[in-house]
């Protein structure tokens, strides 16, 4: 196996839950990947602070539960993916609804692609929040209590 392949291995099974290439020291990986994903959650929790804070001490272990087998895609999307699972499982926060209810009005992002920002109105509707997207502008919609 070249050096390249043996790279690639070892950032594969850091980073996306592959295995293990032989002769690398369980203990040291595992606190490499550890450490890793801590990272990425910070990274993250900076471009999604809502969606941190409505898991407050937990987030860490939320983000590194969900990321473990996922390669980062940057943390603007990654906050993103992980955002809309918990939203299709019924598990987002409200706090993190309404974030994404405005990254939703405000850009577009089809899951694959970086995300652009939209040129006309826009209306989502995301974990139980509403957002209206006019000339640049989001606006919350909020209902009667």
């Amino acid at each position: 196996m070249s050096l390249a392949e043996q790279q690639a291995a070892l950032v594969g099974a850091l980073t996306a839950g592959k295995p293990v290439p032989a002769g690398i020291d369980g203990a040291r990986f595992e606190a490499a990947r550890v450490a890793l994903l801590r990272k990425r959650a910070g990274e993250v929790a900076r471009q999604w602070p809502m969606l941190a804070a409505g898991f407050g001490e937990r987030w860490k272990r939320e983000f590194a539960g969900w990321a473990a087998t996922r390669p980062t895609q940057g943390s603007l999307r990654d906050g993103w993916d992980m955002a809309r699972e918990l939203a299709g499982r019924g598990l987002l926060p409200s706090v993190a609804a309404v974030e994404l209810a405005e990254r939703e009005a405000a850009w577009r992002y089809d899951g694959s692609s970086t995300p652009a920002s939209r040129r006309g109105p826009a209306l989502r509707s995301t974990g139980g929040a509403v957002a209206l997207q006019v000339a640049g502008r989001v606006w919350i919609l909020r209902g009667r209590s």
